[in-house]
């Protein structure tokens, strides 16, 4: 369905992500804007690992109302507010998409609209 793009003549990724993925044409694509680690009923948890859970849950949720799954994802951007915060967003994402894994950005940001949310993450899904 997807090529994933890992050229072997530049530096292998970082973490588990491909360098690209190559959508075939006659495929919908879904742009998903970003999510932020808030529950349906406004609810903020302080872990930063429960706040990506949220987030690909919010995320999985737009997805499905368009008949897709995270399995449909080909592209992630994560922004998050500290690089103490890699490591818990990188094992949920890690468990969530399996090899080969989606095309990926990950920038570290000054803040967001409220000081309680850690991360947001978006997406782009092709199906």
């Amino acid at each position: 369905m997807f090529k994933f793009l890992t050229p072997k003549s530049i530096r292998p990724p970082f973490g588990r992500y491909s360098h690209g993925v190559e959508v075939p044409a006659g495929k919908r694509l879904v742009i998903c804007s970003g999510q932020i680690g808030i529950g349906p009923d406004d609810s903020v948890p302080d872990d930063v690992g429960a706040q990506t859970e949220l987030c690909f849950d919010n995320i999985a949720a737009v997805l499905a109302e368009a008949g897709m799954t995270l399995a449909n994802v080909v592209r992630i951007n994560t922004f998050v507010g500290d690089r103490a915060y890699l490591k818990a967003y990188m094992e949920v994402r890690d468990r969530l998409f399996s090899e080969p894994a989606p095309a990926s950005t990950l920038l570290i940001v000054a803040g967001f609209s409220r000081p309680e949310f850690k991360i947001e993450i978006e997406v782009i899904a092709a199906g």
